[in-house]
């Protein structure tokens, strides 16, 4: 056998084990891209554990108009991180987190203003809304059947007996109360004493106002 057939072989030989092996390789990325925590995200991406009565992609609300377009949830990624840490815990009481509202762009908010121009209620768009950027929740919670539980009042009741701190309500709804807040606060989350519902990310204070709009698919 002459030198250079042996060279040959032996190339071949070498050739074909390199191949091999990257065949039985998984090529990891050195790189994981990360999604900041201030960027827009769509909740349903990320989690299917929620239950959604989006008010404002319909009429059954207080302006009485449909003013989204479609009903999605986009919060920024630190609000949704918190909120399915919120939702776990629930799911191990037996409950789910029911949304009504997420991020609302600044030109509904200044809909809103026109119509209850009470900084109890709505907040003043001068100002603008945490919901305006992305760090607010609107919600509820229902029970393995689906039902909601009772919390005294509907969403955007307008008065006292919406508040944490009304007195006049049954044992019951102020133990459901408590348990929403309990929850929603040890992950993240301040309450909002004039509505029962309303949540807003404790980190979310400083993020800039936004009045993007998401697209309907």
């Amino acid at each position: 056998m002459s030198k250079s057939f042996k060279f040959l072989l032996f190339a071949g030989f070498l050739l074909w084990n390199i191949s091999s092996k990257a065949q039985n390789e998984v090529y990891e990325s050195p790189v994981k891209q990360e999604i900041p925590d201030t960027s827009f995200v769509n909740l349903k991406d990320f989690s299917k554990d929620f239950v959604y009565d989006m008010k404002y992609a319909t009429e059954d609300n207080f302006l009485k108009a449909k003013v989204y377009d479609c009903a999605e949830c986009f919060l920024r990624m630190k609000t949704v991180k918190a909120l399915i840490e919120a939702n776990n815990d629930f799911k191990k009481k037996g409950f789910r987190i029911k949304l009504y509202d997420c991020y609302r762009p600044l030109s509904i908010q200044k809909r809103m203003w026109e119509i209850v121009s009470n900084p109890n209620y709505v907040a003043d768009p001068k100002k603008g809304s945490i919901h305006n950027r992305g760090g607010a929740v609107d919600i509820s919670i229902v029970d393995s059947n689906g039902k909601e539980v009772d919390m005294g009042t509907p969403f955007d009741f307008f008065g006292i007996e919406a508040s944490h701190d009304y007195a006049k309500l049954s044992k019951k709804v102020k133990s459901n109360r408590k348990f929403l807040k309990k929850i929603m606060i040890k992950n993240g989350f301040n309450s909002f004493d004039s509505e029962w519902w309303h949540y807003n990310l404790k980190t979310g204070l400083k993020d800039k106002v936004s009045n993007q709009n998401w697209k309907c698919e």
